[in-house]
Parts: C-alpha cells; sequence; structure tokens
C-alpha cells in the first residue's frame, strides 16, 4: 500500500531513497471495512490521513438525526479534520468508509517533522491546503447562488470519477438538496 502514496509523491515531487524510506518510516496502514469509521465526533484527530483505495466520507449529525456531508475522499485525496487536528480539540465531525478502503496515516508530530526535514513535502503540503481551500470557496459559491439543478451538473462535472460509487442519498446530502429532488432532477436529466 505505500507504494501507493510514494507514487502519489513522486508524480509531484522529486525524493530521495533516503527521504523515501524517513517517509515510510512514520507511516501507519490502516484498512476500514464498509461503513467502519476512521474518525467519530468527540476525538482528537491527530492524523494526516492519505487514501490509498477505496471512498470516504465526512459529515456531521444534526440534533435530529440528519446526516450532513461536508467532503468525500476516494484514492489519491486527503482527509481529516484540520481545525482538530491543528488546535487539538475534539472534532464535531466523523469519516466513516463508503466502501472498503485502505489508507496511510501519519501522526502529526511525525508529518511536522518530516515536512521540516524534507522542503519539497512541505511545499507539496502548502499547495495542497491552498487547493483546499479553493475548493472549499468553489462549494461555498455553488452552495449560495447554484439552482439545485445546477449544484448536481456541477457535483457530476468536478468528481466524475466517483459519482457511479456514491449512493444517491449521499450526493444528495453533500450538494444540500433532498433525495427526492435528486431523485426527479435525474428523471428529468434521463428524458430530455
Amino acid at each position: 500500500m505505500f507504494e501507493t502514496f510514494q507514487k502519489y509523491l513522486t508524480d509531484k515531487i522529486q525524493l530521495s531513497e533516503a527521504e523515501i524510506e524517513l517517509i515510510q518510516s512514520v507511516c501507519i496502514v490502516k484498512k476500514l471495512r464498509k461503513k467502519q469509521f476512521l474518525m467519530q465526533d468527540g476525538e482528537v484527530w491527530q492524523y494526516n490521513a492519505f487514501i490509498c483505495r477505496g471512498l470516504v466520507k465526512t459529515f456531521s449529525i444534526a440534533e435530529n438525526g440528519t446526516e450532513h456531508i461536508i467532503s468525500f475522499a476516494p484514492e489519491n485525496y486527503w482527509t481529516g479534520d484540520r481545525e482538530s487536528l491543528i488546535n487539538e480539540t475534539p472534532t464535531s465531525l466523523n469519516i466513516d468508509a463508503i466502501e472498503p478502503t485502505e489508507l496511510i496515516l501519519i501522526h502529526k508530530k511525525d508529518f511536522e517533522k518530516i515536512c521540516a526535514e524534507i522542503p519539497q513535502l512541505n511545499q507539496l503540503v502548502n499547495q495542497i491546503i491552498q487547493k483546499s481551500f479553493i475548493v472549499s470557496q468553489s462549494r461555498i459559491l455553488a452552495n449560495i447562488s447554484f439552482s439545485a439543478e445546477e449544484k448536481y451538473q456541477n457535483f457530476i462535472e468536478k468528481y466524475p470519477h466517483i459519482v457511479n460509487r456514491i449512493p444517491q442519498h449521499m450526493i444528495a446530502s453533500y450538494i444540500g438538496i433532498t433525495p427526492e429532488t435528486l431523485t426527479r432532477l435525474r428523471r428529468n436529466r434521463v428524458t430530455k
């Protein structure tokens, strides 16, 4: 499984064998069954998590029991709760596997150490964080200004590689519409 992570890194930055060995020495391999939690509300999140195979969702649960999906993370995506990680406070989020998932975990202290020792890794992390801000900004804009149909079309265009791997009710939750509205939108697309 580390090979998947290594390929991801070496496709983006140059690493020496010693640097690869250093990174590998701090990696923890984790496997999740479908519906198994990686992180639960109330825990303090202490890792940077990279998805090697599978698909997870990050979500919160409202007081009325409604699930609100914040993000999906398939292969070659990072996941976790940055607020909990940075502030060392309990998370209000959950992460669970939509399908069997294999991932790499790197503890916060180890991650800081390897980023300090490998400057190009630190630069990559900064690029990833900047891209995640852009994604969040785009998502907020879509949620406040797009129609339900535009939200669904936007999701299909941004995530064509996972749209068929995610149950429809989860897509509806992610884009902020009801499952019934999504069913109607999908039916209208087929008849057009």
